[in-house]
């Protein structure tokens, strides 16, 4: 097997405090490792210090030696692997440094791994961080006098989602970053949204298009009484932050039910208001067939095409995803309930999935109900559930 290094950071803020963790090992047998804290300073630059750690115990206990070197950050591995530019400022003199170290090494081979097979790097990591808010120094290795690190146990990875890429990823990694099912405290608190549809109209009842720009129609009884089903199961499930919802009359009816179940306020949003479907709306989808048969079938074919005198589905995933962008950076690290339709909910997760904007016709959304998605700091979301009734 030889010589391998692990090497993991990040931050709880990004940025924010920050460290990393590194690790030496022969034939699997650890030879060396320590965590410790930096300041203050953004997930990828923590990465980097990690691997300038790593590669420094490799220096130290194996000169000249061959090296595997095994990190979870496809952006640091691929960088050090000259097949990705480096244009971050405050990574290129990390990597020079890093580079420096290499020449008094062998032969350096770049390994990425998932984080579940970097759970020693991450665990000191996260070790030097609470040690460091204990008011110790943030300094730890498995060869202290007060013992080994412990590692935190980690779950079997799910079935790989495709998620966005961090906003400095190169764009060779677009759909190339595994979401991983377990997170821990070194990645900062998910902002956590809770999407609620609507409860039903007399539209929704007949199945009529009913968007931004037409009618706009209150909740019926039936509607009430779901939005109010729906709030004891938000209050339930942990209750919220904050609350915000569509201009539309139906989705601040859903909200108010909500507002008033867990003594909040509610914000409107316009950025998640439903499509306008122009022409179409307050008629049915078999009556839209026989009166505009191919505006319909251009319609269905391509996102880009709008309903006659209404708005696109690619010009609503622009304003919806402006408008999540909002969302998380005025609620980063809260949960917040978002009362909206079929259309911006069904974007969001598309979003999340990093899917092609087509698998929002595969969908099926119920009124009244619940979606949840976390967006780490690092940008990484989690699709908790999908169309819940309460």
């Amino acid at each position: 097997m030889g010589w391998t290094a692990e090497a993991d950071g990040g931050s709880r803020g990004n940025p924010g405090p920050a460290s990393y963790g590194a690790a030496l090992l022969r034939d699997g047998v650890l030879v060396a490792d320590r965590g410790e804290t930096i300041g203050r300073a953004t997930n990828n630059v923590a990465e980097y210090r990690g691997l300038i750690a790593a590669l420094e115990l490799a220096r130290e206990h194996a000169p000249g030696e061959p090296l595997e070197m095994r990190m979870d950050s496809k952006l640091v591995i691929e960088q050090m692997a000259g097949r990705w530019k480096i244009k971050h400022p405050d990574m290129i003199p990390l990597a020079a440094r890093a580079r420096e170290i290499v020449r008094d090494l062998g032969r350096v081979t770049w390994t990425w791994v998932p984080r579940a097979q970097n759970a020693r790097a991450d665990a000191l990591a996260n070790a030097a961080l609470d040690e460091q808010k204990a008011g110790r120094p943030g300094l730890v290795s498995s060869f202290d006098a007060t013992g080994p690190v412990q590692l935190a146990d980690e779950p079997p990875e799910p079935p790989s989602l495709f998620t966005e890429p961090r906003a400095d990823a190169p764009v060779e990694a677009q759909g190339k970053n595994p979401l991983v099912g377990w997170r821990g405290s070194l990645h900062g608190d998910p902002t956590t949204v809770i999407l609620l549809r609507h409860g039903v109209t007399a539209h929704t009842q007949r199945k009529l298009f009913s968007g931004t720009g037409g009618e706009d129609p209150p909740l019926v009884d039936e509607g009430v009484q779901q939005a109010r089903r729906a709030a004891d199961w938000i209050a339930a499930h942990g209750g919220a932050d904050a609350i915000v919802a569509s201009p539309l009359l139906r989705t601040r009816q859903t909200a108010g039910a909500v507002a008033d179940r867990l003594r909040l306020p509610v914000k409107i949003e316009e950025g998640f208001a439903e499509a306008g479907f122009g022409d179409w709306d307050g008629f049915s989808f078999a009556e839209i067939m026989k009166r505009w048969p191919a505006d319909l079938d251009a319609w269905l074919s391509s996102t880009a095409v709008p309903p006659p005198g209404g708005e696109s589905f690619d010009a609503v995933a622009k304003r919806v995803e402006a408008a999540r962008d909002r969302l998380l950076k005025t609620h980063s690290g809260r949960t917040v309930v978002v009362v909206s339709h079929v259309t911006p909910i069904k974007l969001m997760v598309r979003l999340a999935l990093g899917a092609d904007m087509n698998v929002i016709h595969r969908m099926e959304l119920s009124p009244a109900s619940i979606t949840t998605i976390a967006w780490w700091p690092d940008g990484t979301p989690s699709l908790r559930n999908f169309s819940v009734i309460p």
